[in-house]
């Protein structure tokens, strides 16, 4: 197990800066999430780390340790693949065994580090079958068993459920977090997939165009994104953009709905300043039309379109004729709304989240 620090590393291809300055630690233990869209640079990241790219500036440490110009197999890093990269002609404990055949270990220790492999990713019983006999969740399994049997300081996982269904993600993502705090190791884990970040992740950093726009929690980061895109990217936003008329205790602003109150921690801003706040479709509150407006944030709207899905319905609203959003009714009733109808919506304060940029 390992810490794993980037200090302003960059990388070039040509004349194409993919990675800019990445300055970033994971602790030791964690499991840590590189997000972002295609071509923002994490799967460089990534394999810088592994060591198949070295920084054109800055430095990568593993604990106190240099390692710019290590090479890969002097890393002692375990590296999942999203393709899986099995040997069809060996079976499962070959797969497995592989990584050891190049170390010189006894037969004996080879042994007990596949079975252990096997037993945490619970794949013992087919420990003899080859891996077109194995579905394809059972062959992620064996991948990371092998990138596991090695014992290796940090574990590497570049968008490894990719390649499988709706239903077979969900279930690996609760066998990943548990192999990996059984296995008690560091890993950095690669996706576009904002789902299985905010689900698995201990913290995470969101790229774009190879820089790191925040890092945190995936708590942190969905209730206080740092800019638009980190709002947009992660989960869904409403924005609407206004002018800041006051600056204190709560943040009052101007838009084009009327007046908004926020009583969210707003980033630096002066009166007069232009901002844009974002609402998760979640906060947004759903009311009969001519419900007395109570508190502030509370507009008339009309439905444009009901989507149900049982436990949750979806709503396009046309707020004060100007404001497009969507709402989420969770568990909704036996009330039903459809478009046209008129209705009321709420954007609690402490759920209105001021961004500068």
């Amino acid at each position: 197990m390992t810490s794993v620090r980037l200090e302003q590393v960059s990388k070039w291809f040509g004349d194409l800066r993919v990675l800019d300055r990445v300055t970033l630690e994971v602790r030791e233990g964690e499991l840590f999430f590189l997000l972002g869209p295609s071509g923002c640079g994490k799967t460089t990241c990534l394999r810088l780390i592994a060591g198949f790219y070295e920084p054109d500036e800055g430095h990568l440490y593993f604990g106190d340790r240099l390692m710019d110009h290590v090479p890969p197999y002097r890393r002692n890093t375990g590296m999942v693949f999203q393709n899986y990269a099995l040997w069809p002609h060996k079976t499962v404990y070959q797969n497995i065994e592989y990584g050891l055949d190049l170390r010189r270990i006894s037969r004996e220790e080879k042994s007990r580090r596949v079975q252990r492999a096997l037993e945490i990713v619970q794949m013992a019983e087919h420990a003899s079958k080859s891996p077109n006999q194995l579905s394809g969740g059972q062959q992620q399994r064996v991948a990371l068993a092998r990138a596991l049997v090695i014992e290796p300081d940090l574990l590497l996982l570049d968008e490894p459920l990719s390649n499988l269904d709706a239903k077979l993600r969900t279930e690996m993502r609760a066998e990943i977090k548990r192999i990996h705090r059984e296995a008690g190791l560091t890993a950095i884990y690669v996706t576009h997939d904002q789902t299985e970040a905010l689900s698995l992740a201990d913290r995470l950093a969101v790229m774009r165009d190879g820089r790191i726009e925040q890092i945190g929690t995936p708590r942190e980061v969905y209730r206080a994104p740092a800019n638009s895109f980190v709002a947009d990217f992660i989960g869904e936003a409403n924005f609407l953009d206004g002018t800041v008329q006051q600056r204190g205790a709560e943040t009052l602003l101007e838009t084009a709905i009327g007046r908004l109150v926020s009583s969210r921690p707003a980033p630096p801003c002066q009166p007069g300043e232009a901002v844009r706040c974002c609402v998760r479709p979640e906060s947004v509150q759903v009311g009969p039309a001519g419900e007395a407006a109570a508190s502030p944030n509370t507009y008339p709207a009309r439905v444009t379109q009901v989507t149900y899905l049982g436990s949750v319905e979806e709503y396009r609203l046309a707020v004060a004729d100007t404001w497009e959003i969507k709402a989420l009714v969770y568990n909704p009733g036996t009330e039903e709304r459809k478009p046209g109808d008129a209705v009321r919506v709420f954007l609690p304060p402490h759920d209105v989240v001021v961004l500068t940029s």
